[in-house]
């Protein structure tokens, strides 16, 4: 018998789906499989939710929710033998789209029941993971603004693109990785492990959930000028056609914030502060082992 354990949350997205133990047991028979649901209630509920779902010894655990609540639930099986499982009801759902898991519940479903697994890399941040992208340069603006609004759309996120745009102020960093030293100020600084940041978009089209490297990106300090012209770029996704684009492909990085003693930063689409001004960044290749449609 394969048991399934669910984690829930019942607002991702625009909070109209009705993922239920009775819905569930439609397409999960009962002698063939073990059905449990959990719902979280507040953010880092799922965190909590999944260790106590560990202790059960669950085949598959299934996050149900947007890029923040599989977050909260693959963090917990980083290096496990316990396979996660998404039905992506969220918002930007950048990981999920990057998986070729679809929006549509019953699919995702059918992907569950097929049981095809791949395992992909994992991004470290300190003592925290990311599995589709992190930032500490605008966009990390750009969530602590879009978490203020009430609705999670395409166009909060435009707004808050805009409102972060007018506000951001670069700060100074100096960044090591394989023998090398870059002093930047960055407009962006952005390191992804997927091609997709949600929402159909993204900053890192060439990057690869299972090749080893995380993805690099630094846009330098730009003016009003250049700053609506990357904007343009990035909703066309065409930001390889921008200029002040450095890209580089990395397995470890230090970065330093000298003049600071607290970094903001985003991490799958989740604003954190951090008490201090040195962070580590590196991939963990193959650690997580997600349940998908077929190999990427």
């Amino acid at each position: 018998m394969i048991y399934l354990h669910f984690i829930v949350n019942p607002i991702s997205g625009k909070g109209k789906h009705t993922i239920t133990k009775e819905y569930l047991d439609t397409y999960f028979l009962e002698g063939q499989y073990k059905i449990r649901v959990d719902y979280s209630e507040y953010k880092k509920h799922a965190v909590l939710l999944t260790q106590n779902a560990i202790a059960e010894n669950p085949d598959v655990i299934i996050a149900c929710g947007g890029d923040g609540t599989i977050n909260e639930v693959a963090s917990c099986l980083v290096n496990t033998s316990i396979r996660l499982g998404i039905i992506p009801v969220g918002s930007g759902n950048g990981l999920a789209s990057n998986l070729n898991i679809p929006r549509n519940i019953e699919q995702a479903l059918a992907i569950i029941r097929k049981q095809n697994e791949q395992a992909i890399d994992v991004g470290k941040i300190n003592d925290r993971y990311f599995f589709s992208n992190m930032g500490l340069g605008i966009d990390a603006l750009i969530i602590r603004k879009y978490e203020c609004f009430e609705k999670r759309t395409l166009s909060a996120y435009v707004k808050a693109s805009l409102r972060a745009s007018a506000e951001f102020k670069p700060p100074k960093m100096i960044v090591k990785w394989a023998g090398q030293e870059k002093k930047v100020v960055p407009f962006l600084f952005f390191v992804s492990n997927s091609n997709e940041m949600g929402y159909n978009m993204s900053l890192t089209p060439k990057a690869s959930l299972s090749d080893g490297w995380l993805d690099l990106l630094i846009v330098s300090k730009l003016n009003i000028a250049q700053k609506m012209m990357f904007g343009t770029l990035v909703l066309l996704n065409k930001t390889d056609k921008f200029k002040k684009a450095e890209r580089f492909l990395v397995k470890e990085l230090e970065i330093v914030l000298p003049e600071a003693t607290t970094v903001d930063l985003q991490a799958d689409g989740e604003y954190y502060h951090l008490d201090n001004s040195t962070i580590s960044v590196a991939v963990l290749e193959k650690a997580l082992t997600v349940l998908v449609d077929s190999k990427l």
